[in-house]
C-alpha cells in the first residue's frame, strides 16, 4: 500500500504519503490564495522525500470539505486526474474528519467540536464524540448562532480560533489540517470496511461568483 494524501479545503496544502503502518513523508504550507501553485509541488516533495514515484501510488486520498470553491475545487480535480492516470481509487475524507483525527492523535479525546474558517464570519464544523466519530453533519454557521451546541467542548481548528468567545475551550494542536493526519484516517476505514465519502466537493453554500442576469442583447437581430 501507498497512499497519496492531500488536501485544499483550507489555507493549508497539504500533502502527504503513508505506507499503511506510517507516514513516509509529509509537507504543508499556508496560504489561502495560492494551492494551484502549491499543491503539486508538494506532492513532488513528498514523494521525492520518501524515495518513491507516482507510479507507485496504490490509492490517493483527498479532502472533500466543506471549504471554500476555489481552493476545495484544486484538491478534488487533481485527486481525479491522478486517480485517472494511474488507474488508483481516489478515497474522499471530510476535511473536518482529518482535523478530528490530528486531534486524537494529539491526545484529545471527545465528545469535541472541529472548527474551520468559512469566511464572511463563519464557521465550517461538526461535533465529535471521539477522533473516529462524527455526531453530527458538517454545517455552516455564523459562530453566535451554535453557541449553545458547541458550548462547553473543547474545539480544535482555525475556526475555533477565530472566535475565543463561543468556542471558549480552543485547543491549539492541531491549528492546521494534516495531510498526514487524513492519511492514517483512511487507512483505518480501510483496514476496518468503513465507507468513504464521494470525491465531490462539499460545499455546503453556492460560490460567490454568480452567473449575472438580464443579459444585454449586443448582436443585430
Amino acid at each position: 500500500m501507498l497512499l497519496l494524501a492531500f488536501d485544499t479545503a483550507t489555507p493549508a496544502v497539504t500533502a502527504a504519503l503513508h505506507d499503511g503502518e506510517r507516514v513516509l513523508a509529509e509537507s504543508t504550507v499556508v496560504d489561502a490564495r495560492r494551492h494551484g501553485e502549491l499543491l503539486v509541488p508538494a506532492v513532488d516533495r513528498v514523494l521525492t522525500a520518501a524515495g518513491a514515484v507516482i507510479s507507485q501510488v496504490t490509492g490517493v486520498v483527498v479532502g472533500v470539505g466543506p471549504g471554500p470553491y476555489t481552493g476545495l475545487r484544486v484538491g478534488l480535480v487533481t485527486a481525479a486526474a491522478f486517480g485517472d492516470a494511474l488507474g488508483v481509487p481516489v478515497h474522499g475524507v471530510c476535511t473536518l474528519d482529518g482535523l478530528a483525527w490530528a486531534a486524537g492523535e494529539a491526545g484529545l479525546d471527545g465528545p469535541f467540536t472541529v472548527a474551520t474558517d468559512a469566511r464572511r464570519k463563519e464557521v465550517y464544523w461538526a461535533r465529535y464524540d471521539g477522533p473516529r466519530h462524527r455526531v453530527t453533519e458538517p454545517a455552516v454557521n455564523r459562530p453566535a448562532d451554535i453557541a449553545d451546541d458547541v458550548a462547553g467542548l473543547p474545539a480544535v481548528g482555525a475556526g475555533a480560533h477565530l472566535y475565543p468567545e463561543v468556542f471558549t475551550d480552543h485547543r491549539p494542536d492541531p491549528a492546521h489540517q494534516s495531510a498526514g493526519a487524513l492519511a492514517a484516517l483512511a487507512v483505518h476505514r480501510l483496514a476496518t470496511g468503513e465507507p468513504f465519502a464521494p470525491a465531490l466537493p462539499l460545499y455546503l453554500r453556492r460560490p460567490d461568483a454568480q452567473v449575472p442576469a438580464g443579459y444585454k442583447a449586443v448582436l443585430p437581430r
